[in-house]
């Protein structure tokens, strides 16, 4: 080996053999019944292109940045990276607003650079998921100019439109805009255009085939490219009841009830896959699946042909904080999916991405005492269960949330158009405020700590976002020396998972369901059983188990040296994967 090889390389190398030594005893033979995709077994990292790495000292992180991290990627043992957009786009919504969807915007680089980009990808065995927006493009695109220009435009019909003639149109809440309405008044032509999220995200109208048409050559476009595969933002609204039926009272209560999977969406899927999807060997995923899981599994189940995994808000909307909804509810979530797909269809496990927070701070602890221990924690828990992980660039760090104080600092539209519009109402601010901290988006958003450097080696100029003040404590740099460090951590789980099918295939049972504190499970494939107990508390607590553990081995815990667990009792955010005999 080169005298120059990088440390992590060094580490991953030997970390490969380490765990490759581990899983020895792995049976090979799967069960009959099992369909076996690489996209089951691969283990899926988001990157936030505008916060990974900026190559040019603009602010803004970019393909060419992206490039040069690739060798870190590869250490990681990921198989797939999903990137957000990253298509032509005026920015009002980071790029989820989209003007061209076949050009590269300016600020990540040229087509130039998405070549080199894929084609250094697939040299190192990473495969590349899109994020393609459809459900709504932005007001800039030439599809919507040309559709408000005129009633009598070909392009009319792109959008849902209504004529004010008719009177205002029956009332639609919209995400992101400053009064909550989803109809917005355009002077041009006289009439309402229909726009869920922000008033420049206008929604496409897929009951028009000519729509459906040039979305499918879109996407024929960049999987001709040599793409793997598509993640498609909001399409679970893509298809609405253009009756525009007087919504229940209460429909606020479940917007996605009322708002997702309307009338004519599985069609549409259906379609899609005939026409692009089946002709390709790739992954695709929507995000959201509906309401329950009885919806979600229609959208995956092999004999509808229609997508491959399911991508569920559930386990991530139903609080700011596990310990606000309690960990009780969070298992029942879980676990319910499961119980939905344990014959057919198969799911996405993250506990983070682009529009949550981060995850040691919401669903572990990010204090200095504890964040590393839950950080590892977390890391085990979506390694382990059922479906495909997804891991959200920087948590392999255990980075943390930003908790901005000021508005100003805020770029996220979601975050300033609420606080516009409880300022104009007379609200309370600092309530908002306070709770943005939390829950903004822009926690997740923060550029990503390569080392201790100003700006945290993410880039040489002003970044478009701040960069959290401890990444002189939490960085990759420092990580990539340290052994135990929550990066090596995660190194080590990816290549447990892969040499473990039993973590991918095997059937899942919950243990102790009622415990408030500890999430315990088994995994067991072809006679091998892995016992997963985590502990999602501060404090020593106690489980109660069906079977013994006396004649368990230890595969891998968060706490150093671990050479026996205590009996029934796991430490402060102890994690623990134990094979039973």
């Amino acid at each position: 080996m080169k005298k120059n090889t990088p440390l992590f390389l060094l580490f991953a190398f030997w970390l490969l053999a380490k765990t490759s030594l581990i899983a020895q005893n792995e049976k090979t033979t799967i069960l009959k019944n099992i369909d076996k995709k690489w996209w089951k077994e691969a283990t899926v990292y988001q990157i936030y292109p505008r916060s990974f790495k900026d190559s040019d000292g603009d602010g803004v992180g970019d393909l060419k940045g992206i490039i040069s991290k690739l060798d870190y990627i590869k250490s990681l043992g990921i198989d797939a990276v999903w990137l957000n957009p990253i298509y032509t786009s005026p920015n009002d919504d980071n790029g989820y607003d989209i003007s061209d969807y076949r050009e590269i915007m300016k600020d990540f680089g040229t087509m130039e650079d998405f070549d080199l980009l894929l084609k250094e990808m697939h040299k190192r065995d990473i495969k590349l998921i899109m994020d393609l927006v459809v459900n709504h493009s932005s007001d800039e695109h030439e599809w919507f100019k040309q559709s408000r220009s005129s009633r009598d435009n070909k392009y009319r019909d792109y959008y849902h439109w209504w004529p004010a003639e008719k009177g205002k149109p029956t009332y639609r809440w919209s995400f992101f805009d400053v009064n909550s309405e989803a109809w917005k008044y355009d002077a041009q032509t006289d009439a309402y255009y229909l726009h869920y999220f922000s008033q420049k995200q206008p929604d496409l109208n897929w009951e028009n085939p000519k729509v459906r048409q040039e979305v499918y050559d879109i996407m024929r476009f960049w999987l001709n490219k040599g793409i793997d595969g598509f993640r498609m933002d909001a399409f679970q609204f893509a298809s609405k009841d253009t009756t525009w039926p007087e919504l229940p009272k209460g429909y606020e209560k479940n917007i996605i009830k009322y708002y997702g999977v309307g009338p004519h969406l599985h069609e549409y899927l259906q379609e899609m896959n005939r026409e692009v999807f089946s002709k390709y060997d790739i992954m695709t995923v929507s995000e959201g699946a509906g309401s329950s899981p009885e919806d979600a599994i229609q959208f995956v189940d092999p004999d509808r042909k229609e997508l491959d995994m399911a991508y569920h808000f559930e386990s991530v909307d139903i609080g700011n904080h596990v310990k606000d909804f309690g960990l009780a509810k969070y298992k029942q979530i879980f676990s319910r999916y499961d119980e939905t797909f344990k014959e057919k269809g198969w799911l996405s496990i993250f506990l983070a991405n682009h529009d949550q927070p981060r995850m040691v701070s919401k669903f572990g602890n990010d204090t200095a005492e504890f964040r590393e221990l839950s950080s590892k924690m977390l890391s085990i828990f979506v390694m382990t269960m059922r479906g495909t992980p997804y891991y959200y660039y920087g948590d392999e760090l255990g980075m943390v949330n930003i908790r901005f104080n000021d508005i100003n600092d805020y770029n996220d539209v979601e975050t300033r158009n609420k606080y516009t519009q409880i300022k104009n109402a007379g609200g309370d601010l600092d309530a908002y405020m306070e709770n943005r901290k939390q829950t903004s988006r822009e926690n997740g958003r923060t550029p990503f700590q390569w080392d201790t450097t100003e700006n945290a080696g993410f880039t040489t100029g002003k970044p478009w976002l701040k960069v959290n003040s401890n990444h002189n404590i939490i960085n990759a740099e420092a990580q990539e020396k340290d052994p135990n460090s929550v990066l090596n951590y995660f190194r080590q789980l990816v290549q447990l998972r892969k040499q473990n099918l039993t973590l991918v295939y095997g059937a899942y049972t919950l243990l102790d369901k009622d415990n408030p504190d500890v999430f315990a499970y088994t995994r067991e494939l072809d006679g091998k059983k892995l016992l997963i107990l985590l502990n999602f508390s501060e404090k020593n607590t106690a489980y109660t188990l069906p079977i013994s553990t006396a004649k368990s081995k230890i595969i891998l815990d968060n706490y150093s040296n671990t050479k026996k667990i205590k009996k029934n009792t796991l430490r402060p955010y102890e994690a623990v994967i134990l094979e039973l005999k």
